[in-house]
């Protein structure tokens, strides 16, 4: 299943730490590294810094934007240590490691790490079904990024692979007792199909006049966290946009059976 993960750096700032970073994934078996619009790559240091995962690191993707790097993706995870106003799902590494050892094989998961001196924004936190938080110092919780996915690599790793998974008595038990597909009768969703909807739903939910674009509070949050935290299927979504577009076309079609004030006998005496 460690195929079907992917790590990705946000507007990573120092070339060192996406080398440092692609050595910690090949010391834990990971191999997908996406780059969203690193401020300077290839780079000599980031080569340097890679050490024996110059493989890993050659192989990395460079993505223009956060869309082209979550593509395809069932699940995302983002790292953050900050607190939000509207809670998200959050969990520990060692928390996520419980999570994950629920997850169907199939599942495809994005790890998104932000930028070095802040981090990933409101908005990118928001694509993200879980956030993942380590308990660190109170007092100095700052930790290098490169540093950060080596942790979580660590947690991938003993989640799905398992601590003596090079046994062979290990493999014979995973193969043995495969992971269940949860309640997923189709495929889960990716997350630009449930972007999508909820870009669809917002735009709804303002031509309704429920929501107030210049006052639109944390609605769409709640939304996106409802729906994140749901993770619908394929189908689920397909009825959901159908909806969508139902209400949309009955609503112009009320619109155009409405009788105007200046037609003929619309005017009140």
């Amino acid at each position: 299943m460690l195929e079907n993960v992917r790590v990705v750096m946000v507007e990573t700032t120092h070339p060192g730490n996406i080398g440092a970073a692609a050595r910690a994934m090949k010391t834990m078996g990971l191999a997908d590294l996406r780059l969203v619009s690193p401020a300077v790559y290839p780079s000599a240091e980031a080569t340097a810094r890679a050490s024996g995962a110059g493989d890993v690191l050659s192989a990395a993707r460079v993505c223009a934007d956060l869309d082209e790097a979550l593509e395809g993706a069932t699940l995302v995870i983002g790292t953050s240590a900050r607190q939000r106003r509207i809670p998200w799902p959050c969990l520990t590494p060692r928390q996520l490691s419980a999570q994950l050892q629920r997850e169907p094989e199939s599942t495809r998961i994005a790890v998104l790490f932000g930028r070095e001196d802040r981090g990933l924004t409101n908005d990118e936190l928001r694509r993200c079904n879980l956030h993942v938080t380590v308990p660190a110092n109170p007092d100095y919780g700052v930790l290098n990024v490169a540093s950060a996915v080596q942790l979580i690599a660590y947690e991938l790793r003993l989640a799905l692979v398992g601590e003596d998974a090079d046994l062979p008595e290990a493999r014979a038990r995973r193969e043995a007792m495969p992971l269940p597909e949860m309640f997923w009768d189709e495929p889960p969703a990716s997350n630009q199909a449930v972007a999508g909807f909820l870009d669809h739903l917002e735009q709804v939910m303002t031509e309704s006049g429920f929501l107030n674009p210049e006052q639109p509070g944390q609605v769409m949050t709640r939304m996106r966290r409802l729906f994140l935290r749901a993770r619908p299927d394929k189908m689920e979504i397909s009825i959901l946009r159908g909806t969508l577009v139902a209400i949309q076309k009955q609503a112009a079609r009320q619109a155009a059976d409405k009788p105007r004030d200046d037609e003929p006998g619309t005017r009140q005496r």
